[in-house]
């Protein structure tokens, strides 16, 4: 009688067990159908997805205001509320270059331009817009071959390129990043104490073309 019973509860828990799909996963569990399986149904076809198309960066070439390249870049404006120039120097720039020009070629699609240029932006509003130079913006092309009028003669490898002059006369050029913050380095040239070329770069002369 007990193996009876016993073979009773073998057979109880066989079904059980078979019930809860012991000998195989969970439906939900289970992977795709093999391939070639009746069940499978026709193979599911993968979405194509294409790339997003990254816009190209806004090339503007010739005189600029500060105010056309912050309506036209408004990143530039917020690199601008970042940036972080020295407040010191930012407020000598109201007294110095008296009789200077300043002329700055620039790429509105280089990243070192949007840096250098929000910093001393940032640092020009320190001075309430009473600098005593003259401060003028060129935009360049990417082969920095245009406008060719502005560049002509200028051996211009990189941007930005703050050119310094005296009657016509280059004095010095600050170029693509300054070492010690723009408007520091910037300062240091209008006074006269550093002329050539300025560059955190290591591979450019010291002296202007």
């Amino acid at each position: 009688m007990r193996e009876g019973l016993s073979r009773r509860r073998s057979n109880s828990a066989l079904a059980a067990l078979l019930a809860l799909g012991a000998f195989g996963p969970p439906a939900l569990c289970a992977g795709p159908p093999a391939a070639g399986d009746p069940a499978a149904g026709p193979a599911p076809v993968a979405a194509e997805q294409e790339a997003p198309e990254e816009e190209p960066e806004l090339e503007l070439v010739g005189p600029l205001t500060r105010e056309e390249i912050e309506a036209a870049l408004p990143d530039w404006v917020e690199a601008e509320i970042e940036a972080e120039p020295d407040p010191e120097a930012a407020r000598a720039l109201a007294g110095a270059g008296a009789g200077l020009e300043v002329e700055v070629f620039l790429g509105t699609w280089c990243s070192d331009s949007k840096r250098e240029l929000a910093r001393l932006w940032r640092a020009l509003d320190e001075t309430g817009g009473l600098a005593p130079f003259a401060l003028e913006y060129v935009g360049v092309d990417r082969e920095k071959a245009e406008p060719a009028e502005r560049v002509a003669g200028l051996d211009l490898r990189f941007v930005p390129t703050i050119v310094v002059r005296r009657e016509g006369r280059e004095l010095g050029r600050l170029v693509e990043e300054s070492p010690n913050g723009v408007e520091v380095d910037l300062l240091a040239l209008l006074e006269g104490r550093v002329e050539g070329v300025v560059s955190a770069r290591t591979d450019l002369d010291g002296e202007p073309e």
